[in-house]
């Protein structure tokens, strides 16, 4: 099982990077990611696969909340993409590329490899591939995860030495109305984390005491938790959660 890099969980991770709507900073933009770099955090970004097999930073299946066009963003090449403005900001949709470029090492990078089967199945592997070749050449400290273990298992095949985490949480329907029943009582169980061999798993802070992560927590695996939105809500994970990704505050960057 590859680990984490050395200090990686030592700061709190900005949560599509250090957005602000207000001040014209979109999620998982390049002005995102910066502002992230200077103020010291790490970084969580999203990757969805573009018509012609870019992995592009983007966190919704579809464009039209964070860009005002139609359709699906896999219907679009990272050519289109890079066209359109994110709303409310002044520039489009990076690649995977331009953000390692961005990054160079800098602090730690997660990445979070979006669900490309539609049911958190098995039918994967285009994207991750296109990921695995980007980071081929990066050494800067960066992980990826992903909520289909079907993704973390094709990571494991094509970059055995790239450390890889499960994202988690409770599955409920209101929350994964297109997966079954069935696959989202297995995957709350979080049966497929050793198998895996996962350096962490990255669990709603909502359900951090829950059997399945406080038992993977009791045999030394790394938690993150996600999305922490206030200093209090930080606080309360401080003896469950090894880090955190957050937004909408600036926590203390050396708190993790």
């Amino acid at each position: 099982m590859p680990a984490l890099p050395p200090g990686f969980l030592a700061r709190p991770f900005a949560h599509r990077g250090l957005h602000d709507p207000g001040a014209g900073i979109i999620e998982n933009s390049r002005a995102a990611v910066a502002a992230a770099v200077a103020a010291g955090y790490g970084i969580e970004i999203d990757v969805q696969l573009s018509a012609d097999g870019a992995p592009m930073v983007f966190h919704d299946d579809d464009l039209p909340r964070l860009t005002g066009a139609e359709g699906p963003l896999a219907a679009r090449s990272a050519a289109a993409l890079a066209a359109l403005t994110l709303a409310g900001g002044d520039e489009g949709i990076p690649t995977l590329d331009d953000i390692l470029a961005l990054v160079a090492g800098r602090v730690p990078l997660l990445i979070e490899i979006k669900d490309q089967d539609g049911r958190l199945g098995p039918a994967v592997g285009r994207l991750e591939a296109r990921v695995a070749h980007a980071l081929r050449r990066y050494a800067g400290p960066v992980a990826v995860m992903s909520f289909n273990p079907h993704s973390v298992a094709a990571m494991a095949a094509i970059a055995p030495a790239l450390p890889r985490g499960l994202t988690t949480c409770r599955f409920e329907a209101d929350d994964w109305p297109d997966v079954p029943p069935a696959r989202r009582h297995t995957l709350a169980a979080i049966p497929d984390a050793r198998r895996l061999g996962v350096a962490f798993v990255s669990h709603d802070h909502r359900a951090l005491d829950d059997a399945p992560v406080a038992a993977l927590r009791g045999g030394g695996l790394p938690v993150i938790c996600w999305t922490i939105r206030t200093p209090a809500a930080a606080d309360a994970t401080r003896d469950r959660a090894a880090a955190i990704t957050f937004e909408g505050f600036r926590p203390d960057p050396a708190a993790g």
